[in-house]
């Protein structure tokens, strides 16, 4: 099954180091970001944890709720979170599931096809509050993630989630958003007072103050 951009994020229930995750109601009217690993006690995804560990406030203002997945027990995810907390000087402070029937890994198509099938590719998905996929990543084994770039992106989906803009490349919050080609001149003159054409098919005007 291949997840696209727009589909429903499937549900599932699956144990975790918090209990017991049915994932749409955990979720609520929250933001989600779903991350797996391969494998525990794997040195990349141990500085991850500890990079997405230590952003919860950042996660926290956006309404964001994080949780992590690899295909080993809660006790290797406990075991492996005392390392974590050792190295990077946090440990996990969301639930990781213990996918070991692999079951979420296969609903989100997480397992590599030449993979002996016991360890999940470096996958990344955002999910809104709808319950959509709004953004896919994945990664190389070798490559650990870009929690910044991740941060970024949310703050550009739940800003065009509300206002009819688009964000340029290498947008950081503050800088100015373009105006979807389906806004009339007309229409951005009321929406998007003091807007800039530099081009018919690019307007850019300021992120509105509100977010």
């Amino acid at each position: 099954m291949t997840l696209r951009l727009g589909d429903t994020a499937p549900d599932f229930t699956q144990d975790s180091t918090q209990g017991p995750i049915s994932f749409h109601d955990w979720l609520g009217q929250s933001w989600g970001l779903l991350f797996s690993h391969p494998a525990d006690f794997t040195p990349v995804c141990t500085t991850e944890l500890g990079r997405a560990a230590s952003l919860k406030p950042e996660f926290d203002k956006r309404n964001v709720k994080v949780i992590g997945l690899s295909v080993d027990s809660n006790e290797d995810h406990v075991a492996w979170s005392k390392d974590i907390a050792e190295t990077q000087g946090t440990a996990p402070n969301f639930p990781m599931l213990a996918d070991k029937d692999r079951k979420v890994a296969q609903l989100y198509d997480m397992i590599h096809p030449e993979d002996a099938g016991t360890a999940t590719v470096r996958s990344v998905f955002v999910i809104g509050p709808d319950k959509k996929i709004k953004l896919t990543l994945t990664y190389p084994a070798s490559t650990g993630r870009n929690f910044d770039e991740i941060l970024r992106v949310i703050d550009s989906l739940q800003l065009t989630a509300h206002h009819k803009l688009a964000t340029p490349a290498d947008w950081k919050p503050g800088d100015d958003c373009v105006i979807t080609p389906a806004v009339s001149n007309e229409e951005a003159a009321k929406t998007f007072p003091g807007y800039r054409e530099v081009k018919p098919y690019l307007r850019l005007t300021k992120a509105p103050a509100n977010g």
